[in-house]
């Protein structure tokens, strides 16, 4: 089935809201073979809103509406949808009794212009809202029309308890449209493309698709057909891919570098302590933000001051005269001397130049992340290019990168 969303509601034309529906719907529409093939918004205007449906229904098997169900004037897809399709509007008994039962526990008055929402097209399958009040309705007919209430904590139980099984019984195919997300970091997008190049000029199914976004690239493997030889075919596909760029790969789908790099720490057994100038403790807060970390992380310092570099966290003073705070050396003792602070297995340093101006006569974007354990100290010296804050996130992405690198290799040596 051909697939087309729309959102209706001024607000997010207006940019007052971001229309998270689509993206929901278009990732859980793949689940039962559904393409979709159009995204479209359309403000609370019955004009508009037909001109919406008649364009789509001309291209789409499937329009999916959100928004507009609720009990005010401005509410107008149920009835544009009547309308369109030539139907009237009935009352929904279940849905009715379940809005009278709302109020009433609430010892509240409902007001008559509350019945609309348990208002349905005539001849729809009803789906119940039981985290709301606006009931959402399915109309078959030669191009099938869903209506969805517009608040996402009502949309999506809503579609995963409802629309979902609906469909899987009405197409009947048994097809899916699997995807998979291989998450990369430390190669830039033109650079991975190259890599598998001839790959993406021939991809038919499964399709290949890079994304640049927040300094990481990603590669959507979409494979359409029944779910058995969708996962054979993305495992064949993903092989191919990490024969030539696996150097940079770190995980799938969801998965952020942060979290990857937690879950290796956790299974690891070791524990970290960081050390903080150039990110000023956005490392620390971003591996702290996974659950768990109590079990791996000591502690942090964050030692923007020479002062501080020097004496909490015992910098010599030669060190930093000699080379300075941004250095090799510095970044070396900063990992070594917080390890022993606070006792951890793991000592991570970052110090640099985040600009826009230099510093010790350095470029913005010189920045050295030190790892010290127990076997020595490793420093990687980067030259980082954007913003100030794109320095420091992208410094303290590297940090997780380098140090997942490092557990995974201390992982296979033990295999």
């Amino acid at each position: 089935m051909k697939a087309e969303i729309i959102a209706v509601g001024s607000e997010l034309l207006l940019g007052q809201i971001s229309n998270t529906n689509a993206r929901f719907l278009s990732g859980k529409m793949t689940e039962v073979g559904v393409d979709v093939h159009f995204h479209t918004a359309v403000g609370d205007n019955r004009s508009r809103l037909t001109a919406a449906l008649s364009a789509a229904e001309k291209r789409s098997d499937l329009i999916i509406l959100t928004g507009g169900l609720g009990p005010t004037r401005d509410d107008l897809t149920k009835e544009t949808v009547a309308e369109f399709t030539g139907t009237n509007l009935v009352m929904d008994s279940e849905s009715l009794s379940r809005i009278e039962s709302y109020f009433r526990k609430r010892d509240l008055p409902m007001t008559e212009n509350n019945r609309k929402q348990a208002a349905v097209i005539e001849g729809a399958d009803v789906f119940i809202n039981y985290n709301g009040l606006a009931c959402g309705m399915a109309v078959k007919g030669e191009t099938v029309i869903v209506l969805l209430p517009g608040p996402p904590g009502e949309l999506e139980p809503m579609v995963q308890r409802d629309l979902l099984p609906w469909l899987a019984r009405m197409t009947g195919t048994g097809e899916a449209i699997t995807s998979r997300v291989l998450r990369f970091f430390g190669i830039g997008e033109a650079q991975l493309a190259g890599e598998i190049d001839d790959i993406i000029a021939n991809q038919s199914n499964p399709t290949v698709a890079p994304l640049a976004s927040d300094g990481e690239v990603t590669i959507r493997l979409t494979s359409k057909g029944m779910p058995d030889q969708n996962v054979q075919a993305l495992d064949r596909m993903e092989k191919t891919i990490l024969s030539r760029a696996g150097t940079w790969f770190y995980g799938y789908d969801t998965n952020t570098l942060a979290k990857v790099t937690a879950d290796a720490l956790g299974k690891s057994g070791s524990t970290i302590a960081c050390a903080e100038s150039l990110t000023g403790g956005m490392f620390g807060s971003m591996l702290t933000g996974e659950s768990g970390a109590s079990s791996f992380y000591t502690g942090g310092v964050i030692c923007y001051d020479a002062n501080v570099k020097q004496n909490v966290l015992n910098v010599k003073e030669d060190t930093i005269r000699t080379y300075g705070t941004v250095s090799r050396e510095c970044a070396a003792e900063l990992a070594e001397n917080v390890r022993t602070l606070m006792k951890s297995t793991i000592g991570i340093s970052f110090t640099g130049v985040a600009g826009p101006d230099s510093l010790e006569g350095k470029e913005p974007g010189l920045v050295f992340i030190a790892i010290a354990d127990s076997r020595g100290t490793a420093v990687k010296r980067l030259s980082l290019a954007g913003s100030r804050s794109a320095v420091r996130e992208r410094a303290a992405k590297f940090g997780c990168y380098f140090l997942l690198k490092q557990l995974n290799e201390e992982e296979s040596t033990k295999e």
